[in-house]
């Protein structure tokens, strides 16, 4: 959609520079979602220097000599830094965003240090993997992933992280939620796409909604004549063309799924009246390819 979006030439133009942008992009996910997981790691550097510091103390209690390491030992943190693919992949992809912002580290291990999940996590001082598991999981969700200052700091960081984060959070708890003690090393390095098909489809609908962008437009405008094109928001006309073009040019995509995908996108980016819309143009255009039989789906229950 940000592609298409920004596109600003002509079906016989060529748009190589702005296909490179989208792989970069698609790339770029990868990046936030190693250094989103490496967060975690650098909260358990924290906590050993923590606890180190505080052995050191000149005035030492015996709860400073004697610390409780159980977020130190934490098994699933554990895990992650044992993990040689992710280690490598850190280095290949050059993620070293936190040795030189350490401060947002800081930001978010002392927010776990004054949390309640922290102070229920530490009244023991041993865990299972299940306890360390599901600790690791709030402490993601309820502190990492909802931290405005993060947030402003990966939107400083790359323009179109802050619009990434919401897959790449729930790409993490997904796994975090999976994890087992026996998990293998690649287990936190999946790929970034399904198989080849997966990134051919997003470049296919990038060119194919490109190259014929004149014919979609005039599918929106026979549908909208007592609208003023004024009204209609540019974001809106970017996802309707996108969503005709996967009707008429993806025959294995179930209808619904198309529409469904584009109302929940317009939910996110365009107006509060978008979906509905949205909705009305593609119904009606849906119902008219089927009384004209000219909507082309293959396979059982693609209508």
């Amino acid at each position: 959609m940000q592609t298409v979006y920004a596109f600003k030439g002509g079906e016989s133009g060529a748009f190589d520079k702005e296909q490179k942008f989208l792989l970069q992009s698609l790339d770029k996910t990868y990046n936030l979602y190693l250094l989103m997981l490496s967060l975690l790691i650098e909260v358990q550097k924290k906590a050993q220097d923590h606890l180190n510091k505080s052995m050191q103390k000149h005035l030492a209690t015996e709860a400073d000599k004697n610390p409780n390491r159980k977020l130190v030992n934490n098994e699933v943190l554990q895990l992650l830094m044992a993990s040689e693919p992710l280690q490598e992949a850190l280095e290949d992809y050059k993620i070293t965003h936190w040795h030189f912002d350490d401060e947002y580290v800081d930001i978010v291990f002392k927010e776990l240090l004054a949390s309640p999940l922290y102070a229920d996590y530490m009244k023991t001082r041993v865990s299972d993997f299940k306890e360390d598991k599901l600790f690791l999981i709030d402490l993601y969700r309820d502190i990492i992933a909802p931290n405005e200052k993060l947030y402003d700091y990966l939107e400083d960081t790359h323009m179109t992280w802050v619009d990434d984060l919401p897959l790449v959070n729930t790409a993490i708890l997904k796994l975090l939620r999976k994890v087992k003690p026996n998990a293998p090393s690649r287990f936190f390095t999946p790929e970034l796409y399904k198989d080849d098909d997966d990134k051919d489809f997003a470049v296919s609908l990038f060119r194919k909604t490109i190259l014929n962008q004149t014919a979609f437009k005039k599918i929106v405008e026979d549908r909208t004549k007592n609208w003023d094109s004024d009204r209609i928001a540019d974001i809106d006309y970017v996802l309707l063309i996108m969503a005709i073009c996967e009707i008429n040019k993806f025959p294995s995509i179930p209808v619904k799924v198309t529409i469904n995908e584009y109302l929940e996108i317009a939910k996110e980016y365009s107006t509060p009246k978008s979906s509905i819309f949205i909705n009305g143009i593609l119904d009606k255009l849906v119902k008219e390819l089927q009384e004209s039989d000219t909507l082309n789906k293959t396979g059982r229950g693609l209508m």
